[in-house]
């Protein structure tokens, strides 16, 4: 059963159109991983599930529920967390101001502890400012604050992008932790495909705004990286 089902998906900018009728399921429970080389939409397919970005035509569905209509923060309180690329933590606000931020959206008073069993790190920088932590702890910051909504779906742009690989395993082991264990469907974006392969069940290759292969992570083979992911 598809806990997001994306359908005939079309989105454009001005003239130019990025997305040409892409359709995306993401099953219950799975960890799909969104791939392409640069500028291939992406991050525009993600942002368009947010109801960050208007879409031309096309479904999409939570749960049985359509999207389309719904504005972003709606569509977080049905639980669809949100990482975006590049992080967008507050700076100038202290990691416990930036996790704060999420509870107004599901109406609660205290960040899960769940939070802190995955990043550590963060419980013990709670007063330090968002722009003094290092990239990964940042990330880390981004993913926490994602969770404070309790989301049956997390949604990632790039979370290894310039982190040291230390920390690249740490998030790696949270998204496995958060699936395996606790049953959070996930669904990200990410080049890297050692990460990929060790990360994901299910993979989309996306190519000029269409999605051109998809399949269990284990057919993603050296040919089909060599014809639609090699630069």
């Amino acid at each position: 059963m598809s806990l997001l089902a994306v359908s005939a998906l079309n989105q454009s900018y001005g003239g130019s159109r990025t997305l040409w009728d892409v359709d995306l399921a993401v099953s219950k429970g799975s960890r799909t991983c969104l791939m392409g080389r640069n500028g291939m939409g992406k991050t525009t397919l993600l942002k368009c599930i947010m109801g960050l970005l208007p879409v031309s035509s096309g479904e999409m569905q939570f749960s049985g529920m359509a999207l389309s209509s719904l504005p972003a923060e709606r569509r977080a309180r049905l639980g669809i967390g949100y990482v975006p690329q590049g992080r967008d933590i507050f700076p100038q606000l202290t990691v416990e101001e930036n996790l704060r931020v999420g509870l107004g959206v599901r109406k609660q008073r205290q960040v899960p502890d769940l939070v802190f069993d995955l990043f550590p790190v963060l419980k013990k920088m709670l007063g330090r400012r968002g722009g003094d932590l290092s990239g990964g702890q940042q990330q880390q910051l981004a993913i926490g604050r994602a969770l404070v909504l309790e989301p049956s779906l997390l949604i990632l742009d790039e979370p290894t992008e310039g982190i040291q690989p230390s920390i690249v395993h740490e998030i790696g082991d949270a998204i496995l932790r958060l699936n395996e264990q606790l049953g959070v469907t996930v669904l990200l974006v990410e080049q890297k495909l050692p990460f990929a392969r060790r990360i994901a069940s299910e993979f989309c290759i996306l190519e000029k705004g269409r999605c051109v292969a998809r399949g269990d992570i284990n057919e993603l083979t050296d040919d089909v990286v060599r014809a639609h992911l090699s630069v």
